[in-house]
């Protein structure tokens, strides 16, 4: 295939899972010796986003604003973009950009070389752990939301999905092309950039402020996990394009099969799973008895979805749907909370953490041209995701703002695609800028607007299974 597996595995956001493997297994090398070092640097670390999270989070509620929000801003203050507390290679940071790293050396009288290897362990297991919570965020998000209500919206969902991609990805392309004179494949790159949409803020914030199973919710949840199938694909042939100038046709066929097969497939299963779940967890008699299997379940998806070259989180929204259906929901949900307000705040943290606002200084040249063209696609990807709210029909009283709003936010999805455009060589320093810039503004501009969205109805949330949806 022209689709090369090092271009699959950066695809894939939670390739780290394998790649840090080694890190774990840090006791059994020569240099051992580090391995309490690496410890105490995550500790610390996991202390600092904790307070960044919580302190974040609570100011943000204090001026009636989703704590999500609070947990990014936290992030960035404790990130790459001020105090560098927390900060991680891949965002092209080195040791002694770490205050972490700094006192660690200082305190251990560490030299140069331990201090990098320290430090890019203690970064892969940080980033292990975030990737853990926002798998262990979307097994929550299926459990919360109810399969029967998602495919009563699964049809207007999938045109909200399609919309948000052909929109901003058309908008995008053509007009940096016509505007700014761009090269075709950056521009195609760039323009699928803005077809991401990140369902992990997304979901958190629906979920806090109580609209996660409303129909508007409903939709926006079922586009999201559309959207990022999609993005899948419109990634996999635009990186293939930039590669060798050609898609392969048979991975983008292979990509849109799996998907499918996956997710329906592991729905119908469930139905069967269910009693089976339900027996065990009734046979069991020590602690943990349903939670467990559960995440023993939920995981075993997430492996499975990252198995085919899809994402995890894909797999572990499933399992959180499939779960769903079982007669222990309340109960199973009320387990999982604890265990995701312990690993969740990390992930929103660490990609606050990972923003770097130096983006956005036009003192330096190269930021001037990025600025003027990040100007362009802020436009494009905030017009081009709200403009999907009016794709929906037959839904009368729905709040189209809010569906179009709660596409906005591109978060981590949006860095992905900017990362695979700069290691491929074909994003040059100010598209890239603009990308990131990008990202930046629709994942923080999205919490808010989302709130003052759903203000604007004057329909309290209600659940589909009030509301006589047509079709």
């Amino acid at each position: 295939m022209i689709f090369s597996e090092p271009i699959l595995n950066s695809m894939n956001f939670f390739t780290p899972l394998i790649s840090a493997l080694p890190t774990l297994l840090l006791a059994t090398e020569p240099n051992a010796e580090n391995a309490p070092i690496i410890l105490t640097g995550v500790l610390l670390t996991l202390v600092v986003i904790y307070l960044a999270s919580k302190i974040g989070g609570e100011l943000s509620r204090m001026m009636d604003l989703p704590p999500v929000l609070g947990e990014l801003v936290g992030g960035v203050v404790v990130g790459a973009s001020a105090l560098h507390l927390v900060v991680f290679p891949e965002s092209g940071a080195v040791a002694g950009d770490s205050l972490i790293m700094t006192a660690l050396q200082f305190i251990n009288n560490l030299t140069p070389d331990a201090v990098t290897a320290i430090f890019n362990s203690q970064s892969e297991a940080i980033s292990i752990l975030a990737e853990l919570g926002v798998i262990i965020l979307l097994f929550e998000i299926g459990l919360e939301s109810d399969l029967k209500e998602l495919q009563k919206v699964g049809y207007q969902a999938t045109i909200v999905a399609c919309v948000g991609v052909a929109v901003p990805f058309a908008a995008g392309t053509a007009g940096l092309i016509l505007l700014f004179n761009a090269p075709v494949i950056p521009a195609i790159f760039a323009g699928a950039a803005l077809t991401a949409t990140s369902i992990g803020i997304t979901s958190k914030v629906l979920s806090e402020i109580g609209y996660l199973k409303s129909r508007e919710g409903q939709i926006i949840v079922g586009a999201a996990v559309i959207d990022d199938i999609l993005g899948i694909i419109v990634l996999a042939v635009v990186a293939s394009l930039a590669k060798t100038g050609e898609v392969d046709i048979f991975n983008v066929i292979y990509l849109i099969v799996s998907a499918t097969v996956f997710l329906v497939g592991s729905i119908l299963l469930g139905k069967f799973f269910n009693q089976s779940f339900v027996a065990i967890a009734d046979k069991l008699q020590t602690r943990g008895n349903l939670v467990i299997p559960a995440f023993v379940f939920a995981f075993f998806m997430a492996f499975l979805g990252n198995a085919i070259h899809l994402e995890a989180i894909l797999g572990a929204f499933a399992a959180g749907l499939v779960l769903d259906e079982t007669d222990k929901r309340k109960e199973l949900d009320e387990q999982v909370k604890p265990i995701a307000d312990i690993l969740v705040p990390v992930f929103f943290v660490t990609v606050g953490a990972k923003v770097d606002l130096g983006v956005l200084n036009p003192v330096v040249p190269e930021n001037r041209e990025g600025l003027i063209i990040a100007a362009f696609l802020i436009v494009v990807a905030i017009i081009g995701k709200v403009v999907t709210g009016w794709s929906i029909f037959g839904q009368p009283g729905i709040n189209r703002l809010a569906v179009g709003v709660g596409m906005i936010p591109r978060g981590e999805v949006g860095l992905v695609f900017a990362g695979i455009g700069a290691a491929s060589g074909t994003l040059d320093k100010p598209l890239q800028a603009a990308i990131i810039i990008m990202v930046i503004l629709t994942t923080f501009l999205a919490p808010p607007l989302l709130r003052f969205a759903f203000k604007q109805s004057t329909d309290t949330p209600e659940s589909l299974e009030k509301v006589d949806v047509i079709g």
